[in-house]
């Protein structure tokens, strides 16, 4: 299996993405990647290391396509861009299975539909990141900032697309799925979520209603659905979240010798709780409803994200998720959504 990682995305490459690739190469046999940036650069940092290098092959690529950059324009004219000539060797080579990128969101995203393409049927791709939960579960948002503006039938494809990824990942049978709203009440909403609200009662899925964001990593839920302007809130809400709550409790146990002394007692729980909200051992988020797989990865990834996003990425086609998706996209045909699609 192959996988194509853009080695000059993000904020710590590619020193991060080279390292998470070697972990990945010397723990998978079978895996083989192709990392694409500066030549030169990547070879004087490989030299370094420990790795099967006839299963690493490099691609030259001189431009970097940054965060100040117009995504569509970035991707029309930056060809040699570490991240264009990636997403020219997913959608010209059969064999390579997915792409991992930790650069700028919207470049990723606008090349991944422009280049690769959505698969038939799909409405929209859509980003689907995983989070932890309480019950020591995880939840997927989808969508998180793919799509600002949403008509009732893209919240319909996520809520498919999201269920069968949850289904497949996790191994559940019959995901709960959630549409995001400011009440649980059947008629709470905006206009987009009251007229997506009996839609998805006639879906295969198991809608369970609405849900209020306080509720998103309870564990009460599988997949949340939302467009993606409220998804990318809940996002930033959560994160923003986490850092607060972490920080106040560091500051709490700093503050005096006898809460210095308490934190070291509780010294293993404390690292047990900073590792389930650590967004690095969970990959990245899954651009579902591309005819290949794409994982967008944080821009702060470390070599852990990277290799874990690469086993995301293994995962995915071991679990042959986007043919799954596919036929479940196909299932809306044979039902009545009347104006669904104006």
């Amino acid at each position: 299996m192959k996988v194509v990682i853009d080695a000059f995305g993000g904020d710590n490459a590619p020193q991060c993405i080279i390292d998470g690739t070697i972990m990945a190469l010397n723990k998978f046999s079978d895996l083989n990647i192709v990392l694409t940036g500066d030549k030169d650069i990547l070879n004087e940092k490989l030299n370094k290391l420990d790795y099967d290098i006839n299963r690493l092959e490099i691609i030259d690529a001189k431009e970097i396509i940054t965060n100040d950059d117009i995504p569509t324009d970035a991707i029309r004219h930056k060809k040699n861009s570490s991240l264009v000539v990636a997403l020219d060797y997913l959608k010209n080579n059969e064999d390579c299975i997915g792409l991992i990128s930790a650069g700028s969101t919207g470049a990723v995203l606008t090349g991944g539909f422009l280049k690769i393409g959505r698969m038939k049927g799909v409405s929209r791709p859509a980003l689907a990141p995983l989070f932890p939960t309480q019950t020591g579960g995880q939840v997927v948002l989808i969508d998180c900032g793919a799509n600002v503006d949403c008509k009732p039938i893209n919240l319909c494809h996520f809520a498919l697309m999201g269920a069968e990824y949850f289904k497949t990942m996790f191994n559940v049978d019959n995901p709960r799925v959630a549409l995001l709203s400011n009440g649980t009440e059947d008629k709470k909403g905006n206009e987009l979520v009251k007229q997506t609200f009996p839609l998805l009662k006639k879906l295969p899925i198991n809608f369970v209603g609405n849900m209020e964001a306080r509720y998103f990593m309870t564990g009460q839920y599988d997949v949340v659905v939302a467009d993606g302007f409220a998804g990318n809130v809940l996002l930033k809400a959560v994160e923003g979240s986490v850092k607060f709550t972490t920080g106040v409790i560091k500051s709490a146990m700093m503050s005096s010798l006898k809460s210095k002394i308490g934190a070291l007692l509780c010294k293993n729980s404390l690292k047990k709780v900073k590792d389930k909200l650590d967004y690095n051992k969970y990959g990245g988020s899954f651009f579902v409803g591309c005819k290949k797989t794409i994982i967008k990865s944080h821009g702060s990834s470390k070599d852990v994200t990277i290799f874990a996003a690469i086993e995301q990425i293994l995962k995915l086609e071991k679990n042959k998720v986007n043919e799954k998706i596919m036929q479940k996209i196909e299932s809306l045909e044979t039902l009545d959504f009347g104006d669904v699609n104006d």
